[in-house]
């Protein structure tokens, strides 16, 4: 059953990483990655080109690497359709500072924009509590986005947040490709932001 997303899906990226601090952000395969880089380029933003599905595992990695860091993943409901055994491996090493928002526009949207399972009624925020998270929430009100911000910042972790959002297509702001550049970037960044701590 299709909701009725009234969320705009850029705008919520955008709040979401305002006054992120020293926060590890790994965005998934499309969207994810275009709104992360719209929102600002960050040093500190990892994007995963190209390994659709893998995101969630590769914000895990980080997760456990950097326990005093917290990790964001944002990713779309096709790509956490297609990884779902991730979300039972986090749910099992729990992480404590491991946050993941999913962008549900309910249709994959790299691939012709068809319908993913979720316009049908598959309920992500209730596969991962099952699985084992702590806490989860999907939201499709413009007015609990900030509530949620919060929440993803500072819940016990594991958390998960789908937000319900339009399927509009955005203006693509699309950072490097680099993979070599792209890490080393990261990889940059982050030893700098612990030297300096």
């Amino acid at each position: 059953m299709q909701h009725q997303a009234r969320i705009h899906r850029c705008q919520l990226v955008s709040r979401l990483l305002a006054d992120r601090g020293d926060m590890l952000v790994v965005s998934g395969l499309g969207s994810p990655t275009y709104d992360c880089a719209a929102a600002g380029d960050h040093p500190l933003n990892f994007y995963v080109w190209g390994a659709m599905g893998s995101a969630v595992t590769v914000g895990l990695g980080l997760a456990l690497a950097q326990p005093k860091r917290r990790v964001l993943v944002v990713t779309g409901d096709g790509e956490v359709l297609m990884g779902l055994g991730a979300l039972a491996t986090v749910a099992v090493k729990k992480p404590n500072n491991l946050a993941i928002v999913v962008i549900d526009n309910e249709h994959y949207g790299e691939t012709g924009m068809q319908r993913t399972h979720t316009a049908a009624g598959v309920d992500l925020a209730g596969i991962a509590r099952v699985a084992g998270f702590r806490t989860t929430a999907t939201i499709s009100d413009p007015a609990e986005c900030d509530a949620a911000a919060m929440m993803l910042r500072s819940a016990a972790s594991p958390v998960m947040v789908v937000f319900k959002v339009s399927a509009a297509s955005d203006p693509l702001v699309l950072p490097s490709w680099g993979g070599p550049l792209l890490k080393n970037r990261f990889l940059q960044a982050l030893l700098d932001t612990h030297a300096a701590a």
